[in-house]
Order: structure tokens, then sequence, then C-alpha cells
């Protein structure tokens, strides 16, 4: 029988991955009522690129620190080359085919960054600094 040893992820990654889903609705949302509909569409697949790299990005290192631990700089580096191509390819058939605003994009591709950018600002906005003194 095959045991798999389930790890319980880190409650400020559990926080960011649901924070992301949050900041792209709100951005979504927000932009259908200001912008047109193309730029919707823009920052909800810049959106989906951004989170869907993020979370995949997290089960790489996951699965390379728990499986491939000898060799995890060679299995790293093949990952990311294949996220990198990937991404690229999709980012390349959606602006050659002129589906979206590309600043809607830009916008949506953002997601993550700004999540975490906000994220960073309200931990260190709550910490007392007798805490980081000890």
């Amino acid at each position: 029988m095959l045991k798999v040893n389930r790890t319980e992820k880190d409650p400020l990654q559990k926080r960011l991955e649901i924070t992301n889903w949050i900041l792209l609705a709100v951005l979504v949302a927000g932009s259908l009522f200001l912008r047109s509909t193309r730029f919707s569409l823009g920052i909800l697949l810049g959106g989906l690129i951004s989170i869907v790299n993020f979370h995949w990005l997290y089960r790489n290192l996951l699965s390379v620190f728990q499986k491939h631990l000898n060799r995890a700089r060679a299995a790293l580096m093949l990952r990311y080359y294949l996220r990198l191509a990937i991404t690229a390819i999709a980012l390349y058939w959606i602006i050659s085919r002129n589906l979206v605003d590309v600043i809607g994009l830009v916008i949506g591709l953002s997601v993550v960054v700004l999540n975490i950018v906000l994220t960073t600002l309200l931990v260190l906005s709550r910490k007392d600094h007798v805490e980081e003194v000890n």
C-alpha cells in the first residue's frame, strides 16, 4: 500500500491563494463597470495565467523538495523553463489574436504581485515594534 505524506499548507500560502482569487474577482468586476468587456477579459485571462503560474510554481517546489532533493536544481530549472514556455505560448496566442486589451492583460498578470505586496504591507503594519526586537 502506497502511503502518501500530505503536509498541510502554510497559513500564509493559503491566504495568498484565496486572496489571489478575491483580488482577481474585484478587478474584473470593477473593470466591467468602468471599462470595456475586452479590457475585463484581459484582466481575467491575465489573472488566470498569473494565478495558475503561482500555483504551478508552488507545486513544482513542493514536488522537487519532497521527491527529487538530490537533483533539485536540475529539476527546478527544467520545470521553470517548461512553465515559462507554456506561459509565453499562451500570451503569444492571446496577444496575436487580439482577443483582449493589452493593458488589461498586464493588470491581470500583476494580480499575484499586487497580492504579495498588499499582504506584506498588511502583515508588517500589524507587527509591534517590540515584537520585532525580540
